[in-house]
C-alpha cells in the first residue's frame, strides 16, 4: 500500500514512517523543509512538499495515495483553539481528496477529550461542540467524513508518548523543574496520566490502516494512569531535587502554560484495540523510560 503520512519528520510520524516501511508499504510523506525532505529520503520514504496551510498539496498527496495517516498538529498551546480549527480544515481537505474511494483516512486525537475523572474507552465521545475542549474540532470533521461516505478512523494519543527525543509534556515538566528548583504536582498528585511508547503507538497506526473500521476509535494506550506525583517523584530523583506539592491556586505561577494539563486526570484503557487490532504494548512503561532512557542527558 501507499500511504501518504502528515507530520511525516514529526516525534511521532517518524515511527509510523519506519513501521509501515518495514511492514513492506511505501510512504509517501509529507514535509515542507529540505532538512524533512534529506530525513524522509534516508528513510526509504517519498517526499510530498507541502504543510497545513497548503489544502492543494494536502488533496493531492492524498489522492496520489491508497491510505492516508494524519499526524500532523501546531503544538501553539498559546493559541491552541486556532490549531485545532486548522487541524480540522486539514481533515476535511484530506477526506474530500478520499471520497468516494473505500482507500482509509487514519486521523489523530487525544483521550484528554473522554470523560476525564473515569477510565476513557474507545467507545466513549467527547460533548460535540463543547468551546472548553477545542481538541473535540478533530474527532467533529472525522465524524462529518464518515458520514460523508469516507473510509475514516481515528487514533486517540495519550498525554504522554514517551521515547528518545519525546519534546511533550514530560519533558516540559523536567524543564520547569529544573527552573524552579523542585519537581512538584497539585494537590495530592493521586490524577492520572496514561502514556504510551513511540514505537507501540506507530504500530496501532498502522494496525489501523490495516485492518480498521469506518468510524473506529483506536486507543494507543500502553500504560493505563500513572500517578503525576510518582512522575513528579522520578523526575525529583534523577534530577536530586525536593518533591512539593502546589495548591490549586499556585499551579499556574509554578507550571505556566502546562498548568491546565497538569491536574488532568485522564487514564485510559486500550482493551477494545487490543482485540479489534490484535494488538499490544511491548517496550517499556513511562516511568521505566524515566529511569533509563535519555530525559536527563
Amino acid at each position: 500500500m501507499r500511504v501518504f503520512v502528515t507530520g511525516a519528520t514529526g516525534f511521532i510520524g517518524s515511527a509510523i514512517v519506519q513501521e509501515l516501511i518495514d511492514a513492506g508499504h511505501q510512504v509517501l510523506g509529507l514535509t515542507r523543509s529540505d532538512a524533512g525532505a534529506k530525513a524522509l529520503v534516508a528513510a526509504g520514504a517519498e517526499v510530498h512538499r507541502g504543510n497545513l496551510e497548503d489544502i492543494d498539496s494536502l488533496k493531492s498527496g492524498a489522492a496520489m495515495a491508497d491510505g492516508v495517516i494524519h499526524t500532523a498538529f501546531i503544538h501553539d498551546f498559546s493559541n491552541f483553539k486556532a490549531s485545532c480549527e486548522t487541524d480540522r480544515r486539514v481533515i476535511e481537505a484530506l477526506g474530500s481528496a478520499l471520497a468516494g474511494t473505500s482507500k482509509p483516512l487514519i486521523i489523530t486525537s487525544g483521550i484528554a477529550i473522554v470523560s476525564p475523572g473515569s477510565i476513557a474507552t474507545e467507545d466513549k465521545t467527547a460533548a460535540a461542540g463543547s468551546a472548553s475542549i477545542p481538541r473535540i474540532a478533530s474527532e467533529e470533521a472525522a465524524a462529518a467524513m464518515a458520514a460523508r461516505g469516507v473510509n475514516v478512523s481515528v487514533v486517540r494519543l495519550p498525554p504522554s508518548v514517551h521515547d528518545d527525543g519525546d519534546h511533550g509534556f514530560v519533558p516540559a515538566l523536567i524543564g520547569i523543574a529544573r527552573e524552579k528548583g523542585a519537581a512538584a504536582y497539585v494537590n495530592d498528585g493521586s490524577n492520572r496520566w496514561s502514556s504510551v511508547h513511540r514505537l507501540d503507538a506507530a504500530r496501532v497506526y498502522r494496525l489501523a490502516l490495516e485492518k480498521g473500521s469506518t468510524g473506529a476509535f483506536y486507543h494507543a494506550i500502553g500504560d493505563e494512569g500513572i500517578p503525576v506525583k510518582k512522575i513528579a517523584e522520578v523526575i525529583g530523583q534523577q534530577l536530586n531535587l525536593p518533591v512539593i506539592a502546589k495548591s490549586t491556586a499556585e499551579a499556574g505561577e509554578h507550571f505556566g502554560w502546562l498548568a491546565h494539563f497538569i491536574v488532568l486526570d485522564i487514564p485510559a484503557s486500550s482493551q477494545k484495540t487490543r482485540e479489534a487490532l490484535g494488538w499490544a504494548p511491548s517496550h517499556i512503561s513511562l516511568i521505566t523510560d524515566l529511569e533509563q532512557g535519555s530525559y536527563f542527558k
